[in-house]
């Protein structure tokens, strides 16, 4: 390299990391405002001063439950509807679960082979979908696998309304859920 391209490299190198150094120090508190700006006793992420709108709603976030208004009963610490999440774990308690969340409200079972039907198994997926209890707050998802002649699990269609079924049985132990609930606040 001759000294002639030496010293370009070191002045660009120079420009480069006085252009870093401005640039950072721009990035620093101001007391400017632009112009039309309203100025506030805010502070500079809240110029005018007046209370914003938190994303978490009006209530803010509640991680472990708090008080129940009317509107949400049942609507305990979970992401979910509980009167949903419980007829659904009861719904499909004869299945072995392979993961349940509460939090997203997904629950997932292993496969499950009825003694009776060899040569088949079945999985199913819960939605919970609302933290309302009504009837399109749940979805199910059933998988259907027979057993092949090499002896490999092989996909098999599922009728039409098996999930529909179990959706049905869901809501259904979910409203005896909340009506035994709501008979119990009563006596109290």
């Amino acid at each position: 390299m001759t000294y002639h391209g030496l010293t370009r490299a070191k002045s660009t190198v120079a420009a480069l990391l006085c252009a870093s150094i401005l640039g950072l120090a721009a990035c620093g508190p101001s007391e400017s405002n632009f112009p039309g700006q309203p100025t506030g006793q805010g502070g500079p992420n809240n110029p005018t001063g007046k209370e914003r709108e938190s994303i978490f709603g009006e209530d803010g976030l509640k991680l472990f439950g708090g008080a129940a208004d009317e509107e949400n009963v049942g609507g305990s610490g979970i992401g979910v509807n509980s009167f949903l999440w419980r007829a659904s774990l009861d719904t499909i308690s004869f299945m072995p679960l392979a993961s349940a969340d509460p939090f997203g409200g997904v629950i997932i079972t292993d496969w499950y082979q009825d003694p009776k039907a060899a040569g088949e198994r079945f999985k199913v997926t819960v939605y919970i979908l609302d933290k309302r209890l009504r009837a399109d707050g749940v979805k199910v998802a059933v998988f259907r696998q027979n057993k092949g002649e090499d002896g490999d699990w092989v996909d098999a269609a599922v009728g039409n309304t098996t999930g529909l079924q179990i959706e049905n049985a869901i809501l259904v132990r979910a409203r005896q859920l909340r009506i035994n609930t709501i008979e119990a606040q009563e006596q109290n």
